[in-house]
């Protein structure tokens, strides 16, 4: 009797011993490296997944690491902001490792938070060769071929990542796809800042934000693109393959804001703006709850928990097609490019 107690005892223990071992690794955060530290989002989101409170999809990943990397000295913000945000980082108590083996000695996914797109395909390389989750914040690369050379080794290496503009996921601009008011959208108008540098490629360095709200409202699937530009402004023109138009107001002088009108077969709306909820009766809340970079912190979040790619490598190619294909255009007097044509490039 005293045995058969001994090993149902023995036999509950080894069970109560399983499920905690189980439970231990269900609750294991994630571990998150970065990899360089002049960007402020490599703040912004260390904020919200190491927050103690976090809950939902923001729980459970925690950034323990990063390579800071070094500055841009033609670039001012990054030499200003290397030092600001790497102790800005210590305060949430990530360590700084001295190389990118050491990064990814310590982590399980990583993000490239680098302000420079020159420097992207150099830090992605080692990160998806060695299989790691990757997200890249914009701009993705310094040009077209960078930019297809990273998407072809995440391919090739069979490494997910993505990359996106923060704005995509503000709820003022991706609920407009669906916008009640609106219907199924036919076209649209945004507006956004458009200052360059002449490091990147033009449209690549800020005007990209606006462009992939575009995208996000109206969906993958343009086929020509025209550019006018003058001192003021570059105004913008997609044409869809269905026929839909969008346009984007590049503003060089003036006052910068960014937002737009969206046009369905329901309504036309105002869209929302950046951080803040959609319009309801064409007034755009502002006294809600300010999401910043907390929507596409989600959509990170649930990647990195094994998650499919929020933004495929296909539509991302698209964007930058479009840009590719408006910088021709402007170079031609405004003529309409075709997208397949800035495709081909990617092939060469």
């Amino acid at each position: 009797m005293l045995s058969l107690l001994s090993s149902r005892f023995l036999a509950f223990l080894v069970l109560f011993l399983s499920f905690g071992t189980l439970f231990a690794q269900e609750t294991k955060a994630i571990r998150i490296g970065i990899l360089g530290v002049d960007n402020y989002q490599a703040v912004a989101y260390t904020q919200l997944f190491n927050d103690p409170k976090a809950t939902g999809d923001l729980a459970g990943l925690k950034v323990v690491a990063a390579f800071p990397s070094t500055s841009s000295n033609d670039i001012p913000e990054s030499v200003d902001s290397l030092p600001k945000w790497k102790e800005a980082l210590g305060k949430y108590g990530v360590k700084m490792v001295a190389s990118v083996d050491g990064l990814l000695a310590n982590c399980d996914v990583v993000m490239i938070m680098s302000l420079d797109g020159r420097r992207h395909l150099a830090e992605a390389t080692p990160v998806l060769k060695a299989g790691k989750r990757l997200y890249i914040g914009r701009p993705l690369a310094a040009d077209f071929s960078d930019a297809v050379a990273i998407i072809r080794l995440s391919e090739k290496t069979k490494t997910p990542f993505w990359t996106s503009s923060q704005h995509r996921f503000s709820p003022g601009f991706i609920g407009m796809k669906n916008h009640p008011e609106v219907g199924n959208v036919l076209g649209c108008e945004m507006y956004g800042g458009c200052p360059t540098v002449p490091h990147h490629s033009e449209l690549y360095w800020h005007a990209l934000h606006s462009i992939e709200t575009i995208y996000s409202i109206m969906g993958p699937g343009c086929v020509a693109v025209s550019c006018t530009s003058t001192p003021i402004a570059e105004s913008i023109t997609g044409t869809w393959a269905d026929g839909r138009v969008a346009t984007y107001r590049g503003i060089k002088k003036g006052a910068v804001k960014y937002s737009g009108t969206v046009f369905g077969e329901k309504g036309v709306s105002v869209s929302g703006i950046y951080g803040h909820g959609i319009p309801v009766k064409g007034i755009v809340p502002t006294n809600d709850k300010y999401m910043g970079y907390e929507g596409i912190a989600i959509e990170i979040a649930k990647f990195f928990k094994g998650g499919p790619v929020p933004v495929s490598a296909n539509e991302t190619l698209e964007i930058l097609a479009f840009m590719e294909a408006a910088h021709e255009s402007k170079s031609k007097n405004g003529v309409n490019i075709q997208i397949a044509d800035m495709m081909k490039k990617e092939q060469k």
